[in-house]
């Protein structure tokens, strides 16, 4: 009993130091836009409407503890460029103070975006804490500040924050100081164009907090020299942790691998319609980053296919080395253009309208390079029979079946009708030896003919069977 107790007592010691060594997350600050823009739509709804319910719906997927804090700009007067206030400091953990605010916000003034981060990197600067700070905006710099300096500035300082920056809703050539800023503030730059975007990116940067590592490993993705969008996704080789993914929005984007040895699997989001690039045996260390560039510049197959030299229309596959389909369509007699990644591929076409055991080339080992075009042509040969019947100048209604003489293999098959227009009835085949199977009713019983028939390359002939 007695040593029952002094277990318990020790357990009862240990239980308040184990608490006090358990580091809260640091607090995460969002700055919210509520300038007069934040009134236009996006798909038909008020951007303010949009960012505040996914916001919301973001804060409540925070963890329970999380401390959040929300800063507004322009949600007071038309004209003022210091109109920035914190609504919820960041020592709070209700979500609820956070959404409820949020409700209550009337878009109306200016973007100070340079006065906001500096009101939110004081708070910093006097409680000493470290803070994870996102900011959203669908607008530039409408006062005379520059984010950027004032977030390099902070950072020489020694003050320790991360800053994402999400641009909703902006346009092309509207983001350079913005990526600046996030770059400058160690975190990332999100774009988002919708609902569903916005939501993606807020998801993703509160997870990407100042108490996570500072990334190693750093992806950047381009088609054709213009970086474009890529989801990562890092698989470890070696210690086989569940895959760690990160999305480059048109940016260089960073992110934190324990180190081990890993396969990065790119795939491209936008402008290609190449498939994954495996990225092998990328290491990753404590101390450095390690970069990679990845391209989505493909080869394209400029696949051709004629009949008798002339233009054809035919389905084609391209198979990659396992055998695998990674692209297919159809010629319309025109030359078909098909992006890959580069590598040796086999190319199967296949010649509509035309019938025999030639129809179909598979063309092998194919090698094409990043930004290589290549043609690959294939010509079918084949000669047209036109096979009717008839019986003292009547036509006969029978059905037509053709087999190759040499394997019996059946090639083709129709019916003539009793018309002018179906008989005789073409048929496009390989040049060869048929043999031509006539089945008809006479006299009320069914009636079966055979014939043979060649036929050669690009020559055309016309057989009436007599029945």
């Amino acid at each position: 009993m007695r040593r029952l107790a002094i277990l318990l007592f020790a357990f009862c010691l240990v239980l308040p130091l184990n608490a006090q060594d358990e580091k809260a997350s640091s607090p995460i600050i969002f700055i919210y836009d509520a300038s007069g823009s934040m009134w236009g739509q996006l798909d038909g709804k008020a951007k303010v409407e949009i960012a505040s319910s996914v916001l919301s719906s973001s804060v409540n997927n925070l963890a329970a503890n999380q401390q959040i804090g929300l800063v507004a700009y322009g949600h007071r007067k038309k004209g003022d460029c210091k109109d920035v206030e914190t609504l919820v400091s960041m020592d709070n953990s209700s979500k609820s103070a956070i959404t409820s605010t949020l409700k209550k916000i009337k878009p109306l003034g200016k973007t100070p975006l340079a006065y906001s981060a500096e009101l939110v990197i004081e708070q910093l600067r006097k409680s000493k804490e470290q803070a994870t700070i996102i900011l959203i905006t669908d607008g530039i710099e409408s006062c005379s500040g520059n984010i950027c300096d004032v977030v390099q500035a902070a950072k020489n300082e020694g003050i320790d924050f991360k800053l994402h920056i999400v641009g909703f809703g902006l346009k092309e050539g509207e983001t350079e100081q913005l990526k600046c800023a996030a770059q400058a503030g160690e975190g990332q730059y999100y774009d988002a164009s919708n609902a569903s975007g916005l939501g993606d990116v807020l998801n993703e940067a509160t997870q990407q907090t100042v108490d996570k590592p500072k990334g190693n490993v750093s992806v950047y993705a381009v088609k054709n020299g213009q970086p474009i969008d890529a989801y990562v996704k890092a698989y470890d080789i070696v210690a086989k942790r569940k895959p760690i993914a990160v999305r480059t929005y048109k940016d260089t984007a960073v992110v934190f691998l324990p180190p081990s040895t890993y396969n990065l699997e790119v795939k491209p989001l936008e402008g290609s319609d190449v498939t994954a690039v495996i990225v092998e045996n990328v290491e990753s260390f404590e101390d450095k980053i390690v970069h990679r560039d990845v391209s989505f510049d493909g080869g394209k197959f400029a696949i051709h296919t004629t009949n008798n030299g002339e233009g054809w229309d035919s389905t084609l596959k391209v198979l990659n080395q396992e055998g695998k389909s990674v692209s297919a369509g159809r010629t319309y007699g025109r030359p078909k253009i098909v992006e890959v990644n580069p590598g040796t591929y086999d190319i199967e076409v296949h010649g509509l309208k035309m019938s025999g055991l030639e129809v179909k080339k598979r063309i092998e080992d194919v090698k094409i390079n990043a930004g290589e075009e290549k043609e690959v042509t294939h010509n079918f040969i084949t000669g047209i029979a036109k096979l009717g019947v008839s019986e003292n100048g009547t036509l006969i209604d029978c059905t037509v079946s053709i087999y190759d003489a040499a394997t019996d293999v059946s090639i083709a098959g129709g019916r003539s009708y009793t018309s002018a227009s179906s008989n005789p009835r073409p048929f496009v085949l390989n040049p060869g030896s048929y043999k031509v199977r006539l089945r008809g009713r006479k006299n009320g019983k069914d009636n079966i003919k055979w014939f043979d028939i060649t036929v050669e390359a690009g020559q055309e002939f016309t057989k009436m069977f007599e029945w």
